[in-house]
């Protein structure tokens, strides 16, 4: 059960939205559905059915009826909630308000830092970025006769940078308030009033109206104190010079929160007074702190490696990774259901037309089933880092996902709207993805691109297999890697494995398991590209996933330019496991000593940015054998009849080691060395695009721009026999998968692929080797 959280600014959202309350289920079991929705709608069950460009193939499972409207508001922004206050009613003597701090903007909402008040008319005190960026203090007397006004004295100075930590104080001494930024004082003011705290908590980046949180800031912070009494000037000048390094000492130092945990929500206080914390809506651990020193991240390698480097937290006005919805349904699937992938379907009336939201969902064999002999995989990792705008304004169109999953229009100005591949609002870099939201991208009806290729790289893109293999009676299972995060031994039952559509992100234990199972003799289909290129990690709930990209230290912005947006160089460290994030192969795990091939570049979705492949190895089992597959060296497939779209080498694509070497043109960087190609592979076939244009990016081994090679090869198609043990048959492209059931000659090498992997023959089929369309 998700917990509570304290009263919060509340968004009503206008539109119809709902999350699964979890992403796979096993037949027979329940699927809880939590849906807001403002307006009648009609609601069922569906399982994807054969077309995947229609939805009226798709079979009712469950109809349940006509859903009422009911909005379920969401709560973002992100704040430290600490119970525990000054003690209410007690006259303070003095007060200090310290902290380290980087805004990301300074303009805007007012912005709270160090808060003790529930409502100006009661009383208590605060540290605020005020609208124009100045420096703010509030003091107010909640000991005050409630019916007459309350004691106010609030005041603004100086002005805060944008994206620059900076050492902020607010002092006041019974008779004289004054703020500084970076031990210098930007303004003083006379107050003589008494400062008598209220009953409200103490909050750290927001404040209460009402008692209830708002005023988020979008900060990073580090080292907040209070202390009950004025700190000298000497004293500020200190803690400039400090960095945040050290904790303070004085002896009226009432709460101090060092935030040096790294990970969890529990924030610990160090002052002795037990002013504990609780990060409300998770907010970032191991950012770069005050104290950090890029010379000494790059000699140690490790941001732990020297106290004082990455302490801090980093809060948003957007932060929001769990909506915290009731359940509205739950519905019990029956043990027989059919395997594969289903949508809670809603029917609503937009305009005075027909409006589809579908929210997608993995229904898998019964529990204690027995496997099948094929196993496909569900890139549902990679679905959720491309997760923008959970909360999308409805249309009565089938949703068209703009270029670079930017994000389709919001229903409510302040929604969340990031994902992996966009920025927070205020600009912070988005290293997180909630499981208990909606996830619009997944539907079935989503294209990546509105360009006119009417290419897709998430559900729609992947069900082409799965139509495929279904239509040509293959038994097989279908597993998310969510699920085998969850329990890896699950690949323990299977010997061969399908990796489709573009997974692009895996955690460390799917990668381990998977190396294990070809270890072990198994073999691996791999219809995807850019695969197992960034790793992703997950909390002990499964309920966020972490990710995160870094920009290389000095890299020149043209490179910038090219990769999806990032955080800055010494924040790769994953704060859910303490290690290093960023592409698999910089933790050990590269793809191509795995999987045989590594992401070599990628394109953006045009209607002539697709490619295809050439074969370069006419007789290799794979075209000859059971089935002729009626191909001579250098004919081309993986295209529609006659060339024309869907085509295979586009998007995203690997290439091998002895490619990427030949790529490689100038010296690796310091401390790195070239592999060696690895033994037992053998290239197939070649996939080749046009001459690349300005959006397309073609990366040597250390993803460094490059030139394509002999004008224009992309993908290579492999078949290899690991030294290691296994074997993987590598298509080495996203398209991979959108050919399937397009091109008679691809379908032909996938059946030979799958009989030389010991898949069983489909029952009732054509004997292997007898004429085939």
């Amino acid at each position: 059960m998700t917990a509570a959280i304290p009263p919060h600014r509340a968004l009503a959202l206008p539109g119809v939205h709902g999350y699964t309350g979890a992403k796979t289920v096993h037949a027979g079991e329940a699927i809880d559905l939590h849906l807001s929705v403002d307006r009648p709608c009609r609601l069922g069950i569906y399982r994807l059915g054969d077309d995947p460009e229609d939805r009226a193939s798709d079979r009712l499972v469950a109809d349940l009826g006509r859903v009422q409207p009911h909005i379920q508001p969401i709560h973002p922004g992100s704040y430290v909630h600490v119970p525990r206050g000054l003690p209410a009613g007690i006259a303070l003597p003095g007060l200090s308000l310290e902290c380290w701090v980087m805004p990301w903007r300074v303009d805007g909402p007012r912005q709270a830092l160090i808060t003790q008040c529930d409502d100006p008319a009661q009383g208590g005190f605060g540290l605020f970025i005020a609208s124009d960026g100045a420096l703010g203090l509030c003091l107010a007397d909640a000991g005050a006769p409630s019916a007459g006004a309350v004691p106010t004295h609030r005041w603004t100075a100086g002005r805060l940078k944008a994206r620059v930590w900076q050492h902020v104080a607010a002092t006041w001494d019974g008779r004289t308030s004054a703020l500084w930024i970076d031990g210098v004082c930007v303004g003083r003011q006379t107050w003589t009033g008494l400062l008598r705290p209220g009953a409200a908590p103490l909050r750290l980046g927001a404040c209460g109206d009402g008692g209830v949180a708002q005023a988020f800031a979008d900060v990073d912070l580090a080292l907040p104190a209070i202390h009950e009494c004025a700190l000298p000037a000497e004293a500020l000048a200190q803690r400039v010079t400090d960095r945040g390094r050290h904790l303070p000492a004085h002896p009226a130092l009432r709460a101090c929160w060092p935030l040096r945990e790294g990970r969890g929500e529990v924030v610990a206080d160090a002052s002795g007074h037990q002013r504990n914390g609780r990060i409300v809506n998770h907010g970032t651990w191991m950012i770069r702190g005050p104290g950090f020193d890029e010379a000494v991240a790059v000699r140690d390698g490790d941001p732990f490696a020297t106290a004082g480097q990455c302490h801090g937290l980093r809060l948003a006005a957007d932060d929001l990774y769990d909506c915290r919805w009731a359940i509205t349904h739950r519905v019990t699937l029956p043990v027989n259901a059919q395997p594969g992938l289903h949508v809670a379907r809603l029917g609503v009336e937009l305009d005075g037309r027909e409006a589809v939201y579908d929210i997608t969902f993995l229904v898998r064999r019964p529990a204690g089933a027995a496997p099948a002999p094929l196993l496909v995989l569900c890139a549902m990792s990679s679905w959720l880092a491309y997760a923008a705008t959970p909360f999308a304004r409805n249309t009565v169109d089938d949703p068209v996902w703009p270029r670079r999953s930017t994000g389709l229009p919001n229903s409510h100005p302040d929604a969340p709207a990031y994902c992996s591949y966009t920025f927070h609002r205020a600009g912070q870099p988005s290293y997180f993805t909630g499981l208990r939201m909606p996830w619009p991208n997944a539907s079935p009806a989503a294209l990546y691109d509105p360009a006119g290729s009417g290419f897709a790289q998430w559900t729609r893109l992947e069900r082409r297999l799965h139509v495929w293999l279904e239509k040509e009676g293959y038994d097989f299972d279908l597993l998310a890697d969510l699920d085998v995060h969850r329990d890896p031994a699950l690949l323990a039952r299977y010997r061969t494995v399908v990796v489709n559509g573009h997974s692009e992100y895996w955690s460390t234990p799917v990668v381990d398991a998977f190396d294990a199972l070809l270890r072990r003799g198994g073999s691996a289909l791999v219809l995807s590209g850019n695969t197992m290129y960034l790793r992703v990690s997950f909390d002990e709930d499964m309920a966020v996933m972490e990710q995160r990209k870094n920009e290389e230290r000095g890299a020149d912005p043209a490179q910038a330019a090219l990769r999806p947006p990032a955080g800055p160089f010494g924040e790769e460290f994953h704060s859910q496991d303490w290690m290093r994030g960023g592409q698999l192969r910089g933790v050990g795990r590269s793809a191509a000593s795995i999987i045989g091939l590594e992401t070599a570049g990628w394109g953006f979705a045009d209607a002539g940015d697709f490619g295809v492949y050439h074969v370069t190895a006419a007789q290799h089992p794979f075209f000859a054998n059971p089935l002729p597959v009626g191909l001579a060296e250098g004919d081309t497939f993986g295209h529609a009849p006659g060339g024309g779209l869907p085509r295979a080498i586009g998007h995203e694509w690997d290439l091998t080691v002895a490619s990427l070497r030949r790529m490689t043109g100038t010296a690796p960087p310091a401390g790195e060395v070239l592999p060696e190609p690895p033994a037992g592979l053998q290239v197939i076939a070649q996939g080749r695009r046009r001459v690349p244009g300005a959006l397309d990016a073609y990366l040597d081994w250390f993803s460094r721009p490059t030139e394509a090679l002999d004008g224009g090869l992309s993908a290579e198609m492999i078949d290899w026999q690991r030294p290691q043990g296994g074997r993987v048959f590598h298509a080495g492209a996203v398209g991979a998968a959108w050919v399937v059931g397009h091109d008679p000659a691809f379908d032909r090498l996938l059946r030979n692929v799958l009989h030389h992997f010991d898949v069983p023959a489909p029952h009732g089929r054509r004997p292997p080797g007898g004429p085939t369309g």
